[in-house]
């Protein structure tokens, strides 16, 4: 994601004078909302797991919950870029390539093949 794009979803807010609702508490209720949204997508679909037809509002959604999480950033004064490649580099930790690779286990449950 470019700083541009995450300026554009500022200036949004900035501009309908939001910034003034979204504190850290409401800001994760409202990811967790649209998290829920983005899995009804799903719901009752028992096997289909097919993305193809219901890639509207997955896009939707999905736009939803990284909004949102822009947000939240900026309400916390977390810098992106630099929480995912720390949680990137947590989980190369938590999960080893020789360790993990096509297995779904979680790290605590994985064993050296």
């Amino acid at each position: 994601m470019t700083q541009d794009t995450i300026n554009e979803v500022l200036k949004f807010r900035d501009d309908r004078d939001w910034k003034q609702f979204h504190n850290p508490k409401d800001l994760a209720i409202s990811i967790s909302l649209e998290a829920a949204e983005l899995l009804e997508v799903f719901q009752w679909s028992a096997e289909d797991v097919v993305c193809e037809n219901k890639l509207n509002k997955i896009r939707e959604e999905l736009a939803d919950v990284v909004n949102y999480c822009i947000l939240m950033a900026d309400a916390c004064g977390l810098d992106l870029d630099e929480i995912v490649h720390e949680k990137v580099q947590l989980n190369n930790e938590k999960y080893p390539v020789e360790k993990a690779f096509g297995n779904k286990e979680k790290y605590t449950e994985l064993k050296d093949k």
